[in-house]
Formats: C-alpha cells, sequence, structure tokens
C-alpha cells in the first residue's frame, strides 16, 4: 500500500479535518479525499465520518489507526536500512525508556560502536507499551524496559536489578520538606511503596515523569527525591548527592525484550551481549546534558 495513503489518514485523523490536512501536508483537499477514498476502497471499509464540523473516525478508521502507524515505521526502518553504509553488515534497532538512556544506553552505544563497528544502530525513545509492540511488529529489534509485558512470542530478560534510593543535594542527608522534594513517578509500583513510607511527600510541589528531569532539576537547584543508585553512584562519590539516612529502598529491575525473528539473530544477539557486559563490567555516571 502507498504509504502516502497511511500518512494522509493520520493526519486526518490527528486534524479532524479534510481542509486542515490538505494545509498541513501542503497538498489540495481534492487530493485528500482522493486518497482516503483510495485507501477506504482498497480496505473495503468507511475509515472516517465526514459532517459539517469535520471528520471523525468510525470504529473501522479507529481499529485501522494502529496498523497505518505500523506501516509508516515500518517504512521508516527500510528507509533506514538501506541506506545504511556498505561498511556496515546489519543494522541493529534498538529502543528504551528515557529513564535508561543516561547511562545504560549510552554505555552500551558507545560498547557498540568499539565492539562492533560492523553494525549500524538505529536508537529511540518511547514508553514501555509502544516500544514493545513495536518489538512485536519487527520496527525493533530490542527494547529496554521497566514494565515487560509477557505477551506470547516475546523473549524477556531480566538486565538489572536496579534499586531506587532516596537521595538529596543536602551535605547533612536531612529528608527534604514538600516544597523541596521532587516526586518522581517511577510507575504504580514505586508509588505504593513510597506513597505508604512518605505519605507527606505524596503531595510534593513538584512532580516529574521522566527521571533525567527530576535529576537534573535537584542538581541545579537543590532537593531530594528517588532516582536509580546505579545512575547516581558517580554523583555520590564526586559529593554532589548524599544518600537520605533511613530512607527504604525499592526495587526497579530493568528487562530487555526481543522476539524470535527472520532478522540476521547474529546482530540482535551481539547487542543483548553489549547489554549484558555493560551491566556487569560497571558503567560511566550519569551523563550531564549540555
Amino acid at each position: 500500500m502507498d504509504t502516502e495513503l497511511a500518512r494522509t489518514f493520520l493526519v486526518v485523523a490527528e486534524t479532524g479535518s479534510f481542509v486542515k490536512a490538505a494545509d498541513r501536508l501542503n497538498i489540495s483537499q481534492t487530493t485528500v479525499t482522493a486518497r482516503i477514498r483510495s485507501l477506504e476502497n482498497q480496505l473495503g471499509q468507511a475509515l472516517f465520518e465526514r459532517g459539517r464540523h469535520g471528520a471523525s473516525l468510525t470504529p473501522q478508521g479507529d481499529r485501522f489507526m494502529p496498523s497505518a502507524m505500523s506501516i509508516l515505521q515500518v517504512w521508516e526502518r527500510a528507509r533506514h536500512d538501506v541506506n545504511v553504509s556498505t561498511e556496515h553488515e546489519h543494522v541493529l534497532s534498538v529502543g528504551g525508556e528515557l529513564s535508561l538512556w543516561n547511562p545504560l544506553l549510552l554505555n552500551w552505544l558507545v560498547w557498540m560502536r568499539k565492539n562492533c563497528p560492523e553494525i549500524a544502530v538505529r536508537a529511540e525513545v518511547g514508553d514501555s507499551a509502544s516500544l514493545i509492540g513495536k518489538v512485536e511488529r519487527g520496527i525493533l529489534d530490542i527494547a529496554v524496559v521497566y514494565s515487560p509485558l509477557y505477551h506470547p512470542g516475546l523473549v524477556v530478560e531480566m538486565l538489572e536489578e536496579e534499586r531506587l534510593i532516596m537521595v538529596t543535594t543536602d551535605p547533612s542527608g536531612s529528608t527534604a520538606e514538600n516544597e523541596h522534594y521532587v516526586y518522581v513517578d517511577w510507575g504504580p509500583e514505586f508509588s505504593s511503596h513510597h506513597d505508604k513510607a512518605f505519605p507527606s511527600l505524596k503531595r510534593s510541589g513538584i512532580f516529574v515523569g521522566m527521571g533525567p528531569m527530576g535529576l537534573s532539576y535537584i542538581l541545579s537547584a537543590g532537593g531530594a527525591g528517588y532516582f536509580r543508585e546505579r545512575a547516581i553512584r558517580g554523583l555520590l562519590d564526586e559529593g554532589r548527592l548524599f544518600r537520605v539516612p533511613n530512607a527504604p529502598a525499592f526495587p526497579y529491575p530493568s528487562y530487555m525484550v526481543t522476539t524470535e525473528t527472520e532478522r540476521p539473530q547474529a546482530a540482535i544477539d551481539r547487542g543483548m551481549l553489549g547489554l549484558r557486559r555493560v551491566i556487569r563490567d560497571g558503567m560511566s555516571p550519569w551523563v550531564m546534558p549540555v
């Protein structure tokens, strides 16, 4: 199927209007209408309800949405694969949750460049569910996540038994008051344990959904919060952060997820080996953004 049909479908769905979609795509409304009609004819289903106030997805259109996204993602992977230098024998596509990129996957990229120069790497960031979905659809070879889904056909391996610990920029190590505490959303299991241990701190004045953002904040403005022990070990050694005495540590293991595939398994095996080696040999400290 023409990828432009899928792209046009997604833009119409996002904007809710054939006119706005035409403006976004820099084509005529007639072309948008023709593309959607062609797509509907190919699928044998109406994808949009047309009305005076725009276009809304039919139930069939809503079901087609994930497939349309997959079509474009597979096409983007194919474009990347065929444009890789002839110096590379394989292309490895890897995705990870944002909090896992610094420093784990940054260190892994360095390991791959040193030890597997024949493998080109395509890397991306996403949430656990979307990354695992891409592994299932063959868009990604490996996903590195905190909360894996155990679907049939997936191969899930624990990567490291990480812990979340409370740290502060205060050398005395005292627990922060609400206005100086950063509540990092590490997921429902963490929230359950945290809120039982610190019921007052769940009403923190600052709530962030990403560990690296919360860490950058307290390093800049001061404060306290829970962060991954391995990621902040260097900052503790440097005296930029201090462990809060008697604060409980919470388990936060990470996993790598892949699947049996017809693509070159050797490249995937090398990528997974690299992840294990980076964990085993130790990582460089958390990298401060420029």
